[in-house]
C-alpha cells in the first residue's frame, strides 16, 4: 500500500508540474494575442423561442407518431409570423437585463452599458424589464446604479423592475426609478434609511500608552475616527450627515414614486411584497418569470447581457486550476476508499 501511494503521489506531482508549466507558457503566448481585444461581449436571447420549444417538446412527446407529424407541420407555419402581430404590424420588443448588487454595487459599469445600448434600440411601444436583486450597500455607489436606471425614464422608454428576493435600502433606490414595480409575495423592499458604523480603539491604546495623532485641514475633515479619541461635537456632525443623506434619499423616492407616504414608509423597515404593495412601495405581487411569461403573449421577449469575455491564459487557468483540484479530490477519495478496504 505505501509503495502504491509513493507511486501515485510522483505521477500527481509530475502531473501537476507539467500542467503549471503548461500554463505557463500558455499565458505567455496569449498575453501578446490578448492585448486590444474587446473585454466583454453582449449576448442576446430570445426567450420566447426558448420557452416555446420546450412547450412543444412537452406537447410531442404526448403525441403518436402520425399525429407528431401533423403538430411539426403546424409549428413551422407558426414560426413564420411570430414576429409579427395578426394585422401584420410588428410586434413590441421586451428587454430583459439582470443586477445582481453587491455592497460596491460592482456590476453598475456594465448596467451602465447595457443602459446605453437598450435606449439606443429601443422603439416606440418596447419596454426594459430588469430583474433586479440587491440588499443595498454604499450610499455613493448605488446613488450611481440608481442613476443608471433614471436615464432609461428619461430617454422615455418604459421600464419595469421585478424584484424575486430583495430590494432594500440602496436596491429600492434603483427600483424606485422603474415606471412599474412588481415584486414577489415574499421579496423584501423598502429599508429607506441610513446607517453607519465604526469600532474605536482609543482607550484601548490609550490603555498601552499609545498615542495616534491625526492632523486635519478644516473642522469638519475628520468627525469619528478608528483611534483617534471621539468628541461630542463630532458625533453630532457625523449624525447630521446621516439625517441629510437620509433627506436625500427620501426625496429621490418621493419624486419618483409621488403617491408614496414618504415620511410614513421611510423608517428603515422593510416589508414583504403582499405588504409593500399596500404601502405603495411596489405596483403589482408576482415574479418576473410569470410576468415575461405573461408578456410573450404579446411581444418578443429578448434577455441582454455583457458578459466578460476571459483571456486565453485567464481560461486555461481556471481549467488548470479545476483539473488540480479534481486530481487532488480523486486521491483524497482514493484514500479514503482504501481506508474503508482495510475496516
Amino acid at each position: 500500500m505505501n509503495e502504491w501511494l509513493s507511486d501515485y503521489g510522483l505521477f500527481l506531482a509530475e502531473a501537476v508540474t507539467l500542467t503549471v508549466v503548461a500554463v505557463a507558457v500558455i499565458a505567455v503566448a496569449a498575453k501578446g494575442r490578448g492585448s486590444g481585444q474587446a473585454r466583454s461581449r453582449l449576448r442576446i436571447e430570445e426567450l420566447n423561442g426558448r420557452y416555446r420549444a420546450r412547450q412543444r417538446r412537452l406537447k410531442l412527446a404526448t403525441l403518436d407518431k402520425k399525429r407528431r407529424k401533423l403538430a411539426q407541420k403546424a409549428f413551422k407555419r407558426d414560426d413564420k409570423h411570430s414576429d409579427r402581430q395578426p394585422g401584420g404590424e410588428r410586434r413590441a420588443t421586451v428587454w430583459v437585463i439582470d443586477f445582481h448588487g453587491d455592497i460596491k454595487a460592482s456590476g453598475t459599469a456594465r448596467l451602465a452599458e447595457e443602459v446605453s445600448l437598450l435606449i439606443e434600440a429601443s422603439e416606440p411601444g418596447d419596454e426594459v424589464v430588469v430583474r433586479l436583486e440587491s440588499a443595498g450597500g454604499l450610499v455613493h455607489a448605488y446613488g450611481l446604479a440608481a442613476a443608471q436606471l433614471d436615464r432609461l425614464r428619461q430617454a422615455g422608454v418604459s421600464t419595469t423592475v421585478c424584484v424575486d428576493k430583495v430590494a432594500a435600502s440602496g436596491g429600492y433606490m434603483m427600483a424606485c426609478c422603474a415606471d412599474r414595480v412588481q415584486a414577489a409575495p415574499f421579496a423584501v423592499l423598502g429599508s429607506i434609511g441610513v446607517v453607519a458604523q465604526l469600532p474605536n480603539l482609543h482607550r484601548l491604546l490609550k490603555r498601552h500608552d499609545v498615542d495616534v495623532e491625526l492632523l486635519t485641514a478644516g473642522r469638519y475633515k475628520r468627525t469619528l475616527t478608528v483611534f483617534g479619541e471621539n468628541t461630542e461635537e463630532g458625533r453630532e456632525k457625523f449624525v447630521d450627515e446621516l439625517e441629510n443623506t437620509h433627506a436625500l434619499f427620501k426625496r429621490f423616492v418621493g419624486e419618483r414614486r409621488p403617491g408614496l407616504d414618504i415620511e410614513a414608509i421611510a423608517t428603515g423597515e422593510t416589508w414583504y411584497g403582499s405588504e409593500a404593495v399596500e404601502k405603495g412601495l411596489i405596483d403589482a405581487v408576482g415574479t418576473s418569470e410569470a410576468y415575461l411569461l405573461e408578456r410573450m403573449a404579446r411581444a418578443r421577449v429578448l434577455s441582454v447581457a455583457l458578459e466578460k469575455r476571459r483571456g486565453m491564459a485567464e481560461r486555461v487557468g481556471l481549467a488548470a486550476s479545476v483539473g488540480v483540484e479534481r486530481s487532488l479530490r480523486r486521491l483524497y477519495e482514493t484514500l479514503e476508499a482504501s481506508g474503508w478496504q482495510r475496516r
